[in-house]
């Protein structure tokens, strides 16, 4: 008599690798599909007041957050893509290793997907395509003119990424 396979009881419970995958391509896919409708609407210094505390525009950021770097010679391109492309392995590895732990593993896809789809812009454009600019006049002191440095959904996936780590971080604390 045959007999069925069964999982075990935390099977059912337990994402997978391919789980994470799929959740950083589909963060991928989301950013470069963004960032497409923007390169095809806006020129390059466009924008367009949504609220009174938000815009979309089109700025390249040829450095890191901040625009870090942004005024180097050109050798950022290639050194923010190394800096990616190897981010994005450790972060492979780190989900294979704990792809059953469910917050740290979407954290990992989340700086998973963002790393990977602002090393496609540096690879595609020779920069970052940002759109995403706040506002708020308390930020003035702060920021020129209280505008927050403009972003995109990549730059959003790894905060949410990073975010998420230190909750992950101090939930396992705190259990120990």
């Amino acid at each position: 008599m045959a007999t069925k396979k069964s999982r075990s009881p935390s099977a059912p419970n337990r994402p997978s690798l391919t789980t994470w995958l799929s959740l950083a391509l589909l963060v991928i896919l989301l950013d470069q599909l963004t960032k497409v409708l923007i390169v095809g609407r806006f020129a390059y210094g466009d924008s367009v007041l949504v609220t009174d505390w938000f815009n979309l525009v089109r700025v390249h950021n040829t450095g890191a957050a901040f625009s870090f770097l942004a005024q180097a010679a050109g050798w950022q391109r290639w050194f923010f893509v190394v800096l990616g492309v190897g981010a994005s392995a450790m972060f492979i590895w780190m989900l294979r290793s704990h792809a059953g732990q469910k917050l740290f593993s979407f954290a990992v896809a989340m700086l998973l997907g963002g790393a990977i789809g602002n090393v496609i812009d540096r690879l595609w454009h020779g920069y970052v395509v940002d759109f995403l600019q706040f506002h708020w006049g308390f930020l003035a002191p702060l920021f020129s003119g209280g505008y927050f440095p403009a972003f995109n959904l990549a730059d959003s996936a790894i905060t949410l990424g990073a975010v998420c780590l230190i909750l992950d971080e101090l939930l396992r604390v705190r259990r120990g």
